[in-house]
């Protein structure tokens, strides 16, 4: 099989995973759920449950919060992939990229770094996973009815959750997947198998940035493996003979091929974590312009509905004041709106506007 095949074939997967993962991301069983359900029920058996997310509030748990409930299979396997996504890369580098590193004269502490980043990683994961988002209960709901202002248009008052039976606060949403209401909801996360809210953005946005950083240095680590393999093996000055058998020198059509028939499972994994770089790159940006403007994503799509364009909303109705979906109506400035972040609002404490 040739080069273009091969590469062929492997960008063929690349983009039907892609694929499947955007087709259903939102659904509750899929045929890949089925297959895998008993794969994670062993494996919950042996990691332990604050690793496998804070799991499924049901209604008994509105008035128990402690309480965890029967783990939704389908997020476990978007939480288990990406462990094991996460074991496979770190086993190359470790039994692999790092020799080849240490042999071109990559420095130890260098090589050292992404197992800091993965550490700190592990820790935030663990955060963002086990501690409760903001779960409104029926001990917390009337505190929480007072930390934020309804805004009439996102948010209205007098609006009940028809399952858990209580007055929505202003920016809560129910989760259908964890089956419950969460305070400053953000979206659930399958990567994490928990909701994001109020008590938990900040461990987020942490865990969106070390996981950037994880792949955007190993990437650069082998990079610079392959930069230096071409330089030292002189591949830049060599020459081929073509089919009227003249002397014609390399390009870099035959470099790439070279190497990815070399090293075929480095170079795939470089374009796997190149290609979720630029992604979580993207998609942390997204959530750190959301935390600097005091939005959620959940209001950030709500809101693209409520602006106004020539004066009529997008459901046809004569717009009284024009809605920004782009500066909400809870910015507060840049300040304050980092601080919220990072010391959640409490429950008795009024917002001010």
């Amino acid at each position: 099989m040739d080069f273009l095949a091969l590469f062929g074939i492997y960008v063929a997967v690349v983009l039907t995973c892609i694929a499947l993962v955007c087709k259903y991301s939102g659904h509750q069983q899929t045929p890949l759920g089925r297959l895998f359900d008993s794969v994670t029920r062993g494996y919950a058996q042996i990691v332990p449950s604050e690793l496998v997310g804070i799991n499924t509030f049901g209604n008994n748990c509105l008035q128990n919060p402690i309480l965890l409930c029967q783990i939704n299979n389908w997020n476990n396997l978007f939480l288990n992939v990406h462990l094991l996504l996460e074991i496979a890369v770190y086993a190359e580098f470790s039994f692999e990229i790092f020799g080849f590193c240490l042999e071109m004269g990559t420095s130890l502490i260098s090589l050292c770094v992404p197992y800091i980043l993965l550490a700190l990683k592990s820790y935030v994961f663990y955060l963002c996973c086990s501690r409760d988002p903001g779960t409104l209960t029926k001990g917390n709901h009337t505190a929480q009815l007072k930390v934020y202002q309804y805004d009439e248009k996102l948010f209205q008052k007098g609006i009940r959750c028809p399952t858990c039976d209580l007055v929505k606060p202003a920016r809560s949403k129910h989760c259908r997947v964890c089956n419950r209401c969460v305070q400053r909801f953000d979206h659930h996360c399958v990567w994490v198998n928990n909701c994001i809210g109020a008590q938990n953005t900040r461990y987020f946005l942490l865990y969106l940035v070390s996981v950037c950083a994880m792949a955007g240095d190993i990437s650069v680590l082998i990079a610079d493996m392959l930069v230096h393999t071409v330089v030292r093996t002189g591949l830049l000055h060599a020459q081929y003979l073509d089919e009227q058998g003249q002397q014609q020198p390399v390009g870099p059509l035959f470099i790439i091929q070279h190497l990815f028939l070399t090293f075929p499972r480095i170079v795939f994994m470089l374009g796997f974590l190149v290609f979720v770089f630029f992604l979580l790159a993207g998609y942390s940006l997204f959530h750190m312009y959301l935390a600097l403007v005091n939005q959620t994503s959940n209001e950030w799509f709500k809101g693209k509905g409520h602006r106004c364009q020539h004066g009529y909303s997008h459901s046809g109705q004569q717009c009284r004041t024009t809605y920004n979906p782009f500066r909400g109506f809870y910015h507060r400035g840049i300040l304050k709106n980092l601080g919220e972040i990072l010391w959640p609002l409490c429950p008795v404490t009024k917002k001010d506007n």
